[in-house]
């Protein structure tokens, strides 16, 4: 952390994600280690090579948007929204003509609207161009979950969407973390939101060989770290949090839950879909958190992995956390929750910064379930199957994805 700059503190945590729609809901699902992953009920994915993912369960966004919102919303967006409303409530916020210039929003997606552009995509092929719905490219559009969230909050500050792939709401959080730092707002909502759960979400990751095809035991297909390990699960949702400076959430007596203190971001440079050998960019990625915020190596407590259970991310993550920590790196708990919540892709950072959070807060650290065979490559701690009573003074949150992008946040408890 440089000399000079804002402290940065998290007051709002909100979550719509596959094992819970609230923060409490998600957060009770972390530690029970359930598995929010299951066939696929939002299209017919009988021909499909996988057909099954972590999809968001009982979801009526009736229930949290007008009927006219509903309908021309695209799904990451209902999420990021929602997801948004429900941080800045947490977080007691009030946003109003005096400070709405002051707060700013940061939303990423790494694909944004995709079942809308399939949708629209066979009403032009299948009827005619003059059917496609005039709201086709604001419901595709991957900052629409920002811009939505600021109509809907009333933020005029600094906005902007993030598409790094995987990494896009790690970035969202990061980038936020650095516009309050240096004093360009007082408040920032910032996260991330998906919705690819759609046949062609589907088929192109299946055609790449990335997910599970484990269909005759769905529930134990997200098994990061395992030896068996064949691929990872899609899943939605959307996670957000709220940062604000530390002088103006004390200013108005707000609850804090943990401090921002580092954010390291790379690009391996190497290929289009795997990462580095060695996992050498996203060690770079931990250094410059560590850096960042002046983090003694010791003061480290848990490490929530990217760990998206197919076979190359998770040997070189491991490999990236043992070249940053050396022989501590055993020490250190390192679990996955994608094993129970499925990849979120572009919202995958933003759920996961919001364990993070609640590990630091509530002392537990969430399980790596269906970890079973212990993979020689794969030989570190990753809390196997049941949640862990441990306190943290800090802890890590990585975020990894196509394009080479890496990213690492640091939480510290708050001193």
């Amino acid at each position: 952390m440089i000399e000079g700059l804002h402290r940065v503190v998290v007051t709002g945590l909100g979550a719509i994600t596959p094992i819970g729609n609230t923060v409490e809901e998600y957060w009770n699902g972390l530690k029970a280690g359930r598995n929010g992953v299951a066939a696929i009920t939002l299209f017919d994915a009988s021909a499909h090579a996988c057909r099954f993912a972590a999809e968001v369960k009982n979801f009526d966004p009736k229930d949290f948007l007008e009927p006219k919102e509903s309908k021309r919303w695209d799904r990451f967006s209902k999420f990021g929204v929602i997801a948004a409303k429900q941080a800045l409530s947490d977080s007691g916020l009030s946003i109003d003509e005096a400070n709405a210039s002051r707060v700013g929003v940061i939303i990423g997606s790494g694909v944004g609207g995709l079942l809308t552009m399939e949708t629209q995509a066979h009403v032009l092929a299948d009827k005619s161009p003059s059917r496609v719905s005039p709201f086709t490219v604001p419901m595709m559009i991957p900052n629409m979950a920002t811009g939505l969230a600021a109509i809907a909050l009333g933020a005029k500050g600094p906005s902007s969407a993030v598409a790094t792939a995987c990494a896009a709401g790690s970035n969202a959080i990061g980038d936020a973390f650095r516009l309050l730092q240096m004093g360009k707002a007082d408040a920032m909502v910032c996260g991330g939101a998906e919705a690819s759960i759609t046949p062609l979400g589907v088929a192109g990751f299946a055609s790449a060989k990335a997910l599970s095809f484990r269909n005759d035991d769905p529930a134990t297909a997200s098994r990061p770290f395992d030896a068996q390990r064949d691929g990872f699960v899609i899943g939605e949702g959307g996670g957000v949090m709220v940062l604000e400076t530390l002088e103006h959430a004390n200013k108005r007596g707000a609850t804090i839950h943990a401090e921002l203190v580092g954010y390291g971001t790379t690009c391996d440079a190497h290929h289009i879909t795997s990462p580095s050998p060695g996992g050498i960019g996203g060690a770079q990625a931990i250094r410059l958190a560590l850096d960042d915020g002046k983090i003694d190596r010791e003061s480290v407590g848990y490490i929530n992995a990217h760990g998206t259970s197919t076979p190359a991310n998770d040997s070189n993550e491991t490999s990236a956390i043992k070249s940053v920590f050396t022989e501590r790196a055993h020490q250190i708990p390192v679990s996955s929750t994608k094993s129970m919540t499925g990849h979120l892709l572009g919202g995958s950072g933003g759920i996961e910064a919001v364990a993070c959070v609640l590990s630091l807060k509530h002392g537990v650290i969430p399980p790596t379930i269906n970890y079973v065979n212990p993979d020689p490559a794969c030989d570190l701690d990753y809390v196997a199957n049941t949640a862990r009573d441990h306190l943290s003074e800090v802890v890590l949150s990585n975020s990894f994805g196509f394009g080479g992008h890496n990213v690492c946040l640091a939480f510290r408890q708050m001193i």
